[in-house]
């Protein structure tokens, strides 16, 4: 695993670690260089076993960038828990968890493959939503296109970070009477929104947060 510079403290080195923060994050940051210049795009994101599927349009910019030979991306992934208030500016945090993915990723080709995977995306925003909606026309299928970096790879480098708990202000900022804890922070889903008149599943229950 890669090992940041500041703070070791907060380096987790499990992997299941790794894979709680992809599987509760909704959106990924995509870093590729093209032409000599850094783009990051946000996106979506799914983990299926030991890899790190990202969505993208056939047209777009990345997924030009990865055909025909592998491309290097460094993948960010970040869930905020809590805002830290101290009673410093200096000392202001955040409670947070992240991973950073140094890998290699390949266009999946296959329509079996793909069609596996997008189904894993789907199926992010609830329990059996794929099977709960229509799959896509082998149109739709060739205009999607799915990045998959290998978790388990020897060219892969995964660095997992967290902060939590409270404050940690100077000794001397103690009694300076300033407020200072934490504000917690949650993804939470709201009350389903039906399409015209269409009446709400019962079972429908996005699964993040």
């Amino acid at each position: 695993m890669l090992q940041p510079t500041r703070k070791r403290d907060r380096v987790a080195v499990e992997r299941a670690a790794a894979d709680a923060v992809l599987d509760e994050a909704l959106v990924c940051q995509v870093g590729i260089v093209v032409d000599g210049r850094p783009h990051v795009l946000p996106t979506l994101h799914a983990r299926v076993g030991d890899l790190l599927c990202a969505h993208s349009s056939v047209a777009a910019r990345i997924a030009a960038a990865a055909h025909p030979s592998p491309l290097p991306v460094c993948v960010t992934v970040s869930v905020l828990d809590g805002l830290v208030y101290a009673r410093s500016w200096f000392n202001h945090s955040v409670n947070y968890r992240s991973v950073v993915i140094h890998g290699d990723a390949h266009l999946i080709t296959d329509p079996d493959e793909k069609t596996r995977l997008l189904a894993a995306f789907v199926n992010r925003f609830g329990a059996g939503r794929a099977d709960a909606s229509r799959p896509p026309t082998a149109k739709e299928l060739a205009a999607t296109a799915v990045l998959a970096v290998d978790l388990a790879a020897d060219s892969t480098d995964i660095a997992v970070k967290r902060r939590a708990g409270g404050p940690v202000d100077d000794p001397a900022d103690l009694d300076i009477g300033y407020w200072a804890g934490v504000v917690p922070v949650r993804v939470t889903a709201g009350p389903p929104e039906s399409a015209v008149d269409l009446p709400v599943p019962a079972n429908l229950a996005p699964t993040f947060g």
